[in-house]
C-alpha cells in the first residue's frame, strides 16, 4: 500500500485500527513512533546493485490505555514527515513489536489496516539456475524401471 492510497483511506476514518497477521489487532491505545523513510542499498546474488525505499511508521503499545490515535492526527504527522524528510509516494512498511520488531507490509480491508507477513524470494533466479516456473514432465515420458519399493520388492 502507497503512502498516497493510506492518506486517501484516513480521510475516510473514523478510528484508526490496525489487524495484524493472525486476526488479532494492535491494542487500540497504540501510537505511531516514526514515520520515516529507509532506504536500502544491496548487491543480489546475481551481482545485479539494487535500491529500494520504503515508507516506514513504527506501531508501540504504552501503558497509556486513554490514548486513541485519531486518522487526522496521523495524516497530520504523514504530512509533516513529507514536507520536513521529503519522503515521497513509497510503498509503506510498518514495524510491530511481537517476539521481536516484525516488519510487515501493509494492506486496508473493510475499516482496519492490515499487517501482512513478508516473505524473502530470489531476486536473481536467472543467475542462480531457478527456473521461473516448474518444469512440465509427461508421465508417459518418464522412466518406467520398476522401483525397488513395489508390492513384494522387499524394500519395507
Amino acid at each position: 500500500m502507497k503512502l498516497s492510497q493510506i492518506k486517501n483511506v484516513l480521510s475516510t476514518l473514523e478510528n484508526v485500527t490496525f489487524q495484524l497477521p493472525n486476526g488479532t489487532f494492535v491494542p487500540e491505545h497504540f501510537h505511531v513512533t516514526e514515520v520515516g523513510s529507509i532506504t536500502k542499498n544491496f548487491i543480489d546474488c546475481g551481482g545485479t546493485i539494487r535500491k529500494e525505499t520504503v515508507a516506514n511508521f513504527q506501531l508501540w503499545d504504552a501503558n497509556d490505555y486513554d490514548h486513541r490515535l485519531k486518522p487526522q492526527k496521523l495524516a497530520n504527522i504523514i504530512a509533516l514527515s513529507e514536507k520536513v524528510l521529503g519522503i515521497e509516494d513509497y510503498e509503506v512498511e510498518v514495524e510491530y513489536q511481537g517476539e521481536t520488531i516484525g516488519k510487515y507490509d501493509l494492506d486496508f480491508k473493510g475499516d482496519s489496516f492490515v499487517l501482512v507477513n513478508k516473505k524473502t524470494a530470489c531476486l536473481a533466479q536467472d543467475q542462480c539456475g531457478i527456473p521461473s516456473q516448474k518444469p512440465k514432465v509427461r508421465l508417459s515420458e518418464m522412466n518406467n524401471e520398476p522401483s525397488c519399493c513395489t508390492p513384494g520388492g522387499g524394500c519395507c
